[in-house]
């Protein structure tokens, strides 16, 4: 009984300290996920002087991201994309993720690997494990201020799509990558793990589990559509659709043995298309459920981030976020303009335009933050990881945020 009281404990000051972090961000006329930020800052001065525990630790906010957060997260993004127009941009939007992801993610790491040039400290797995988290990009932010400029629903789809591409794309490397890292601190020796070694085995592994996400997504979103459209509620649409978020990961994670976050966000898509003439009746509040479900876990990531930020990480880790803010910002742009020119072979060509809204809009935001609160305590860089991505996250939020407005409204005039 202890345990639940304490669970809806935390529930509730997270929650109140999420809508104080609301009121700051409108007293601030800043971002919803600055102030949260703030707030989470202010709690974790405060808390300590009234001698009050959360007992939020590193060690534990593992299971809280990958279950319950993340699926919210990347089914309500899902949701939210129009599926005529996201088919049309289908092919650049999967080009930027298959190939651009994993290219930046090997231009982070080797500039981070360099910047930091810790080799026993910090090793090259740490700097893959680095760039695997920063790759993830938050189309949150830059569609707000899309829509804030009348940008046209085509842009709109193609960094919708190519940010849920994209993160389900980093999300399944960090996942492989922190495999290897966690078997390797337990064994004291870098391995690729019992049933997984060299370039063939990875490429087999990651097609395996990317395409057999895509089929368990495909048959969750259809087996959806069908229950919705069987009950005819739209209360019960409402129930099926959270159920199909948090059912379909599960599935894909731990029944099947894939990629769960491509299984969310196939499902999203795919009941989403099936279900466009019910848009008006079953699921006529399903957009204003998704919309305060995704704010809450936005908010709540924030606070969290906000909680664990500390002076010292910024005094003893200084340098790492300037070398994690280059090279974040570098490998997006040099994987943005390398892979974009290809778009024309597989779809729509991407405009020059475009490609500098994609290069400085890609910002690292709640899917970053989440990662980096995921990582296990167990690893004995976690930290410099941490703060390093909270630095970059940081420069999104205050420099990129504030200026991307601006950048849109040039090229598109």
């Amino acid at each position: 009984m202890d345990g639940v009281t304490t669970l809806v404990g935390q529930g509730l000051y997270m929650a109140l300290a999420a809508v104080a972090g609301l009121g700051i961000a409108r007293l601030l006329k800043r971002d919803d996920t600055l102030g949260c930020l703030i707030a989470g800052v202010l709690a974790g001065i405060l808390l300590p002087v009234f001698n009050y525990d959360t007992g939020l630790r590193a060690e534990n906010i593992h299971q809280l991201v990958f279950f319950i957060i993340l699926p919210v997260l990347i089914f309500q993004s899902a949701w939210k994309i129009d599926p005529d127009t996201l088919f049309r941009w289908l092919g650049p939007a999967l080009l930027l993720a298959m190939v651009g992801v994993p290219i930046c993610i090997l231009i982070t790491a080797a500039l981070v690997y360099s910047g930091v040039h810790q080799p026993e400290g910090f090793p090259w797995l740490a700097a893959l494990l680095t760039g695997s988290i920063l790759a993830a990009t938050d189309p949150v932010a830059i569609v707000s201020r899309l829509r804030q400029t009348g940008a046209n629903n085509e842009l709109l789809t193609l960094v919708e799509g190519e940010s849920l591409f994209n993160d389900a794309v980093a999300i399944l490397l960090f996942s492989f990558v922190l495999g290897i890292a966690t078997h390797s601190a337990m064994e004291g020796a870098v391995a690729t793990g019992e049933s997984i070694s060299g370039a063939s085995g990875f490429t087999l592994y990651f097609a395996a589990v990317f395409f057999g996400g895509l089929a368990v997504g495909t048959i969750c979103g259809l087996l959806t559509a069908i229950v919705i459209l069987f009950l005819r509620s739209a209360g019960a649409a409402l129930m099926v659709l959270v159920l199909a978020a948090f059912g379909s990961f599960y599935l894909a994670e731990h029944v099947v043995g894939v990629s769960g976050i491509l299984s969310v966000m196939i499902c999203a898509i795919v009941a989403r298309a099936c279900l466009r003439e019910q848009q008006e009746t079953y699921l006529a509040h399903a957009a204003p459920t998704w919309e305060w479900l995704g704010l809450l876990f936005h908010a709540l990531i924030f606070v969290i981030m906000g909680l664990v930020i500390s002076f010292d990480m910024f005094a003893q880790h200084w340098l790492a976020m300037i070398v994690a803010i280059v090279a974040a910002i570098g490998a997006r742009g040099l994987a943005v303009f390398l892979v974009a020119p290809l778009a024309r072979y597989v779809g729509p060509p991407i405009t020059h335009s475009w490609r500098l809204i994609l290069s400085w809009g890609g910002l690292r935001g709640v899917i970053s933050a989440a990662l980096v609160l995921s990582l296990p305590t167990e690893l004995p860089y976690w930290s410099t990881v941490q703060a390093m991505v909270f630095g970059v996250v940081l420069f999104s939020l205050l420099v990129q945020g504030t200026t991307s407005t601006r950048l849109i409204r040039k090229m598109e005039s």
